[in-house]
This record gives structure tokens, C-alpha cells and sequence, in this order.
């Protein structure tokens, strides 16, 4: 037995010193590249590669975990193809691989013809490692009237179960999940890849993150395509931009002449509505796609102004003239469906909500949206959790100076739409000034996300013309009108 058991510690010391050495030789800046079958969805497969690139979790430790970086690479299709051209998702939290596979695959092929493209998942996203997602839920009790102060107390504690399984289960360094350290990724992307210059392609956070790189970067960029600006100090969102919003889908609404015969003033609607909620909570029982099981549901003011803001400004605002109508008749069925949804939804990633946390916003910005919170319709509520969930998470500011303007000669192509509440024109037109080599591209019409890269083919030309250095054919894009959905109401209960 003696014998045996020298043998077993002489195979686990074995074993730990292999595992030591492979440890201590990998290194920070280590990539590997292989080959890779790229699936789209909806589209037929296509030869890529896929790489891993090593690269700090913590770049202010110097005892810092690796983590691992993952993207894909589709080759040019060019003989003589410029810088690399990385895409940057939005969220904080999208997966740029995920997105390669989606709607705006054609585009990722398009963009070939300049030079390589990179799908890029951020640190703590999609295929890097470690994807630091929080599964926990908020769990709010459906048949209670639903206050704000419940919801944000709820939120948070499960945002700190999360932080807390991550930090303290699983050794992750949150503190290193900014997006300072996120633009230095990027840069070690490029010195990994061996390229003098990379290209940057972002769309919301990841215009977020691409101005970031421009400032600690700059020199070491070619060119940026940034469409739907989310500047240094617009990470929380202004009310007055989602008012205005508001304002310009009520000017829809009138516009159309199908609606404006039902809705005469949206807006008046939608306070009439938003009123009658705060007088008294209406309860309507709906069917659980869960359960399949009835469940009742109440609807207050404050679960119809978050609902709003939450999907102010993307594909959903088309359906805000049907939502309050239907309310104003005595139907709530969608409004309680939605809350149902989000009332299980998942608090989300704790790469998001770290990331948002770190970028703050300055005490000139938080005033102006307490002052403007007083007098709209939907308050400070598109902030939905923010900045409260960040008393709970340790976040370090990043600080006033990361909120400041940026100066670069750096050609950068804007786009934004005029029915993007999210990231509206008046973001890029304030960062805009400090880039004197810039272009802005207005959609008017489009809404925030892939409506600002897909609503019209003549986006993807002015992205090929921009990035082969030609000047854009136009800066503006007019939409057909917007379409809502049409109006269907239930009887009144």
C-alpha cells in the first residue's frame, strides 16, 4: 500500500507541475487562429477563422488573470486589402460574432472588399471567456400594484448575487470590466494580428467603446464607422431626448391618415392613460406562456412608463399608438403581457452592468436629468435601474476625465436617425465637433439598431465609399413614412 500510494502523489505532483508549466508559459498577447466554418442564419456556410487572443483581465494588477478574447475573421476579398476592420456590438454586452450570424451578415460579407473583418466579442461577452452572464431574475409578484422603488430593490439584489457568484465563486475580477480596458483590448488585437493600423465598425455601446479607443488609441486607427453615438457622458440618457421622441411620433401619428382619425393627439393619449393608472391600477388576468395557466396581472403607471422607455426608439415604438389606444378603450391585455415578460426577465450580464456603471455620467448630465425628469412623460425611466443598481456592484468611476471631449483628425463616418431615442442626432452632433475630418449620415426615419445600418441599401454604399477614403455620395437618407400597426381593440372589461 505504500508503495501504491508514492506512486499516486508521484502522479499527482506529475500532473500539477504539467499544469503549472502550461500555466506560467501562456502569456498575455499569446493568439491562436484556426480555421473556422461560419454558419449565418438563414444563409449558406462560409470559411472563416476563428482566433483567441490572451490578454489581462485587470490590466492595473500585476498578479491579473488571463482572459480569453474570441472573434472570427472573414478574410478580404480585395488583392490589396487595407487595415483590418473590427466590429464593435452594442448592449454593453452583444456578442459581435452573434451578430455576423444575424441580419447584418450580408453587410460583414460587404465589407470584404476593403479588408479583413473581425467579428470581436468584448471581454465577458459571447464566446470569450469567461462570459460572466447573470442568470438571475427579478422575479416581481405579478398580481401587486408595482412600484419603482420595488423593482430598482429587486434589480439590485440580483445584480449583487451575481457580482457576488463571480467575484467570489469564480475569481473574476470585475473591476477589470470597463471600457478603458476594453479599448486596450483593442489594441492588443492589433499588435497581436501584426497590423500597423485597425479599422473600427460600432453601432450603440460599441460607439461607446470606438470613441474610447480613439482617445487612448488613436494613432494606431485608420477609420471608424460609428452609427447610433453613445458618447463618453451618454451612457444615461437624457429625458428631454425621449420627450422630444415622443413629440416626433405624435407628428407620425398625425401624419397618417388611417390613425390620426382614432388618435388625434398621441400625446394627450398617452397622459390620459398614464393618468388614469395613477388614479387606480387596473388587474387583467392573462394567459401564462409558461404555464399556460391564467394568471392576473395589475398594470400601474409606473409598469407602463418603463415598458415605454424601455423600448423607446427601436422596432417596438410601432406598436405605442396601438398599446395606448387599446388602454384608453379599456384593454391592458398587451401592457400586461409585456410587464409579464419583464417582470421574469434576467437581470442580464455583469459585463453590461459593470461596464455602464464605470462610464458614469458627470454631475452636469445627472442634474439636467433630475431637472428634466420633472417635466416628461416617462421621467428619467429609459435609465430604467441606472445609476442606483451601481451602489451594490463596486464599480470605480472611470472619472470626469474619460467623459471629456475628444479631438482626433481621425476620419470617422457618423450615422444616426431621426427616430433613434436611444442615441439620437444631437449625440454624434456634440462629439462630432471635436472631429473635424468626420461625416454624419441622418436616416430620417430610421429608428435605433439595424434599421441604421439595413433600412435602406444606400447605407451599405456610403459605408464602402467612406472606408475606400472617397467621400460620401450623400449624408442624407429619407425613409418611406413609418409604419405603426394598425389599431385592434378588445371589448372593454
Amino acid at each position: 500500500m505504500k508503495l501504491y500510494h508514492r506512486i499516486i502523489l508521484l502522479v499527482l505532483a506529475t500532473v500539477t507541475i504539467t499544469a503549472a508549466a502550461q500555466a506560467q508559459q501562456k502569456r498575455a498577447g499569446d493568439l491562436t487562429i484556426k480555421p473556422y466554418i461560419f454558419q449565418p442564419l438563414g444563409a449558406e456556410k462560409v470559411d472563416a477563422e476563428f482566433g483567441v487572443l490572451l490578454v489581462p483581465e485587470n490590466r492595473s494588477d500585476p498578479q491579473s488573470n488571463l482572459i480569453e478574447l474570441a472573434f472570427v475573421r472573414f478574410k478580404s476579398t480585395s488583392k490589396t486589402p487595407g487595415p483590418p476592420i473590427v466590429y464593435l456590438a452594442g448592449g454593453p454586452g452583444g456578442s459581435g460574432i452573434g451578430t455576423a450570424r444575424g441580419f447584418r451578415f450580408p453587410l460583414f460579407m460587404a465589407m470584404r472588399e476593403i479588408g479583413d473583418v473581425i467579428a470581436f466579442d468584448q471581454r465577458g461577452t459571447g464566446m470569450s471567456k469567461p462570459n460572466i452572464a447573470c442568470p438571475q431574475t427579478i422575479d416581481l409578484p405579478l398580481d401587486v400594484p408595482a412600484t419603482r422603488d420595488e423593482f430598482i430593490r429587486r434589480f439590485k439584489a440580483s445584480a449583487r448575487d451575481c457580482a457576488a457568484y463571480w467575484r467570489d465563486f469564480q475569481r473574476v475580477d470585475l473591476r477589470g470590466y470597463n471600457t478603458n480596458e476594453s479599448a486596450d483590448d483593442l489594441e492588443s488585437l492589433r499588435k497581436a494580428l501584426g497590423a500597423s493600423k485597425i479599422s473600427l465598425w460600432g453601432i450603440s455601446y460599441g460607439t461607446h467603446l470606438g470613441l474610447t479607443a480613439i482617445r487612448r488609441h488613436g494613432q494606431k486607427i485608420h477609420r471608424a464607422i460609428l452609427a447610433g453615438i453613445e458618447g463618453p457622458d451618454h451612457t444615461l440618457k437624457l429625458p428631454s431626448n425621449i420627450q422630444k421622441h415622443l413629440e416626433d411620433v405624435d407628428r407620425a401619428v398625425k401624419a397618417d391618415p388611417e390613425l390620426s382619425k382614432e388618435i388625434p393627439d398621441f400625446l394627450g393619449l398617452m397622459k390620459s392613460v398614464l393618468d388614469r393608472l395613477e388614479r387606480e391600477p387596473v388587474t387583467v388576468e392573462v394567459t401564462d406562456p409558461r404555464s399556460r395557466q391564467k394568471v392576473k396581472v395589475t398594470v400601474t403607471k409606473f409598469i407602463l412608463q418603463i415598458l415605454t422607455a424601455g423600448n423607446i426608439g427601436t422596432t417596438v415604438t410601432r406598436d405605442f399608438p396601438l398599446v395606448y389606444y387599446a388602454a384608453s378603450k379599456g384593454d391592458f391585455s398587451i401592457i400586461a403581457q409585456w410587464w409579464l415578460r419583464e417582470s421574469r426577465r434576467e437581470v442580464g450580464s455583469a459585463m453590461s452592468l459593470m461596464m455602464d456603471c464605470a462610464s458614469g455620467a458627470s454631475a452636469e448630465r445627472r442634474q439636467r436629468i433630475e431637472r428634466e425628469s420633472k417635466e416628461t412623460l416617462l421621467a428619467n425611466l429609459a435609465d430604467q435601474v441606472f445609476p442606483d443598481v451601481c451602489e451594490v456592484l463596486d464599480s470605480p468611476d472611470l472619472g470626469q476625465g474619460f467623459r471629456a471631449p475628444i479631438k482626433s483628425d481621425l476620419p470617422v463616418l457618423f450615422i444616426s436617425g431621426t427616430l433613434d431615442a436611444r442615441t439620437p442626432i444631437s449625440n454624434a452632433e456634440e462629439y462630432r465637433a471635436g472631429f473635424p475630418n468626420s461625416h454624419h449620415l441622418i436616416i430620417d426615419g430610421a429608428v435605433h439598431s439595424d434599421p441604421l445600418f439595413l433600412s435602406s441599401p444606400k447605407i451599405k454604399d456610403v459605408m464602402l465609399e467612406f472606408m475606400k477614403g472617397q467621400p460620401p455620395s450623400t449624408t442624407s437618407i429619407t425613409l418611406a413614412p413609418f409604419k405603426f400597426t394598425r389599431l385592434s381593440v378588445k371589448k372593454d372589461s
